[in-house]
């Protein structure tokens, strides 16, 4: 996988899944994803940033939830994208070129996925280990399987790019638990006015990371 996929993946510490998993996020019921859609759900996100030494992973970051929270949105209903046929492949700069929103993605990526890990492995992807993990996801990144009709490049573009968006969004949204992305990161956060600081290159910003509710680090 490339850039931050690969990178926290490939040299990450691996955790088991479930240990990751924060008591906050346990109590988080889904109402878009079925418990199967769930549980890959959670197994993929820990993959993509997992927990190690620099930081929290997706999991106690809180990205399943928002995810699945996004899913309600206009956005996850393709109500923001141009989304009339003729549906024509070709080169990229036509854009999009599918018929299917945000939510149709994640249902027909995640039912494809789990078909193929089945067929290939004989169990579900929450229940092999973080390395065969981290190959399936990089398979479906630079491969050319196709889930029906639905590219799995597609598909995991699609995900990785939710997940940052949780991992890193203001934690308004379900995601970025306890601001653990900012301060992984160095990001102050929503302050209001930051024109003190403009100017004063290669000294350390000394207040700390704020969300928009007011909430700090």
């Amino acid at each position: 996988m490339q850039g931050l996929a690969g990178a926290a993946a490939l040299t990450s510490t691996t955790l088991p899944v479930h240990a990751a998993r924060s008591a906050g996020e346990s109590a988080y019921s889904p109402t878009f994803f079925t418990p199967a859609e769930w549980a890959f759900l959670h197994a993929a996100c820990d993959r993509l940033i997992p927990q190690d030494a620099v930081g929290p992973g997706a999991i106690a970051l809180g990205v399943p939830e928002f995810i699945d929270r996004q899913m309600a949105t206009p956005y996850a209903f393709g109500k923001l994208w141009y989304m009339q046929a003729p549906f024509v492949q070709g080169p990229a700069n036509l854009g999009y070129q599918l018929p299917y929103a945000p939510r149709d993605i994640y249902r027909k990526g995640i039912a494809g996925a789990a078909t193929f890990v089945q067929a290939k492995y004989g169990k579900a992807f929450g229940d092999l280990d973080a390395a065969t993990r981290d190959e399936i996801l990089s398979g479906f990144e630079k491969g050319d399987t196709l889930f029906g009709d639905l590219p799995a490049k597609i598909f995991f573009a699609q995900l990785l790019g939710n997940t940052m968006e949780g991992a890193f969004s203001d934690p308004s949204h379900g995601g970025n638990k306890g601001l653990g992305g900012w301060t992984t990161i160095g990001f102050p956060g929503a302050r209001a006015d930051f024109m003190d600081w403009v100017d004063q290159y290669g000294k350390q910003y000394p207040l700390g990371t704020v969300a928009i509710s007011g909430e700090t680090a």
